[in-house]
């Protein structure tokens, strides 16, 4: 039987959710029946040795390795071109933002990038069965590459983000099908733009029990010190407005006025490092609050925790809580719009209001309430969080 062509395109392997996410995708896929090429916009990223030997890489086109560069280094590479537009877009996004008043007009100055930009990016010159694009936004495979069917991924929940929706509706009008990685992340979506609905599914991130346990015991946390009486809260994510960290730093604050021993570490980076520094030192919280940088393996700093913490502000699916659940941790989690699609409240996370009082209150029942704490461990343990039949979906997709 003729093999399908498939192509899978991301920007890199950096560490993130969404790159464990593609991990995971691409170590399901049965190559034996599909024909699968690799685009990945640049060759570099912590996960990269992670990388599955199915998939056929493409070589880096230079042009669309710019993305994630800065307009500096842009201009230096000689790419001047897209180093105008993408200076154009980032003051298009500034101005919209601040016009429409928006916390993180981030997203905007993404898409005006895109947008601006296209003319100046070259096309795929191969044709494909099945393209999907894992990361938005979607310009590349709606516009650059030949394909019968064309396939997009949302992993973020439309209700929290500001984007210009005549031109997010133009690029989604391009694919043939949309895949949300939650029921929440499809009803965000569709709320926004109904007309929609009917070419979007939901596909779970895909998540393999055996390996996240495996990788657990890989190295040992040397920053976490454990003494009798302390408790050490972890907390995985990217250092940005949308994880909620700063309102993790002042609950870390409540805890310790309240007379808690407590040590809380965070594994992420992102463009709120230095200011979560100065908050860190503002509240004196030095010796209690950490943020441990990049780890490609963060499976044994959630094994050596007791509490794992997720203060977000919103989420798609945050896989970093699917994770912490199979390593049989006692979780908190805000209540983010996408909450109750990852854990039911009391049964295997708590689930606490999403300000400061509400997130040490919750933090602090489960310090202090052991019966709480070990029934939550015993159903998280119980439950099966295995999801590798999810591939099924997409291969029906497919065809």
């Amino acid at each position: 039987m003729k093999k399908r062509k498939i192509l899978i395109s991301s920007f890199d392997l950096a560490i993130g959710g969404v790159e464990r996410s593609l991990i995971g995708l691409l170590k399901q896929i049965d190559y034996q029946k599909y024909d699968v090429d690799l685009m990945l916009f640049r060759h570099e990223g912590d996960f990269f040795p992670y990388l599955p030997s199915g998939p056929r890489l493409l070589p880096e086109i230079p042009s669309y390795t710019t993305f994630r560069k800065s307009i500096y280094q842009i201009t230096k590479e000689g790419h001047y071109p897209i180093a105008i537009t993408r200076t154009i877009a980032k003051y298009f996004g500034l101005f919209h933002g601040r016009l429409k008043k928006v916390e993180e007009p981030g997203y905007l100055a993404i898409q005006y990038g895109w947008e601006i930009s296209n003319r100046f990016l070259p096309k795929l010159n191969k044709e494909y069965d099945v393209a999907i694009g894992f990361l938005w936004p979607h310009h590349f495979i709606g516009e650059k590459v030949n394909a019968k069917k064309k396939i997009g991924w949302i992993h973020t929940d439309y209700s929290n983000i500001f984007i210009n929706k005549k031109l997010d509706s133009r690029m989604w009008n391009k694919l043939d099908k949309i895949v949300a990685v939650s029921d929440e992340c499809l009803n965000t979506f569709v709320d926004v733009f109904p007309f929609l609905k009917e070419k979007t599914t939901v596909i779970e991130n895909i998540l393999s029990p055996q390996f996240i346990k495996e990788q657990a015991n890989v190295g040992i946390p040397i920053e976490i010190t454990k003494r009798e009486g302390k408790t050490v809260l972890l907390t995985v994510g990217r250092l940005s407005h949308a994880k909620g960290l700063d309102n993790a730093v002042r609950a870390c604050r409540k805890l310790l006025d309240a007379g808690h021993d407590i040590e809380w570490n965070v594994i992420g980076y992102g463009p709120l490092e230095d200011e979560l520094n100065i908050l860190i030192n503002n509240l004196g919280l030095q010796d209690h609050f950490f943020l441990l940088g990049k780890k490609t393996n963060p499976y044994p700093y959630i094994k050596a925790c007791d509490i794992y913490v997720q203060p977000s502000r919103y989420e798609g699916k945050a896989v970093t809580i699917r994770e912490a659940q199979i390593l049989g941790k006692p979780i908190v989690i805000t209540n983010f719009p996408t909450a109750k699609s990852q854990a039911t409240n009391g049964v295997d996370a708590l689930i606490t209001t999403q300000d400061i009082t509400g997130l040490a209150d919750g933090i602090q029942s489960l310090i202090n309430d052991d019966t709480l704490r070990t029934r939550l461990i015993s159903n998280v343990l119980s439950k099966d969080y295995g999801n590798e039949s999810e591939i099924e979906k997409l291969y029906n997709l497919i065809g």
